[in-house]
């Protein structure tokens, strides 16, 4: 019984932190900025990529970005996906040490197409 009790209070805290992830990413804003001309960075691996992707995003791997961000327009603002939210904010951060100013993580780039298209 005990274990359970563990089980579930575990389940409901990553419930309860991905709701709060969910309210500070697809939540700030983020439709608008689309609006505004943003460009979805998607920061998946290629392969992932072809299995589906927001269309008009672009394509540069987390595993490529220290050496593709030169590819990218620094006075653009950027929102980076991935397939759960990780990797975007590791590439958010990158982008932002390399002197990008208008960069935001829009977490699992499922969650965001759903946002934009309902």
């Amino acid at each position: 019984m005990k274990n359970i009790l563990i089980i579930c209070g575990i389940a409901i805290t990553v419930y309860i932190v991905y709701k709060i992830y969910r309210l500070q990413t697809l939540d700030n804003g983020l439709p608008e900025l689309m609006k505004k001309g943003a460009v979805i960075l998607d920061v998946r691996t290629e392969k992932e990529y072809k299995t589906g992707h927001i269309e008009g995003s672009i394509n540069i791997s987390l595993g490529t970005i220290r050496e593709r961000y030169i590819e990218l327009d620094p006075e653009k603002t950027y929102i980076t996906v991935c397939s759960h939210g990780l990797r975007s904010v590791k590439a958010e951060n990158i982008l932002k040490e390399r002197g990008f100013k208008h960069i935001y993580n829009g977490g699992a780039w499922s969650d965001l197409q759903k946002t934009i298209n309902p």
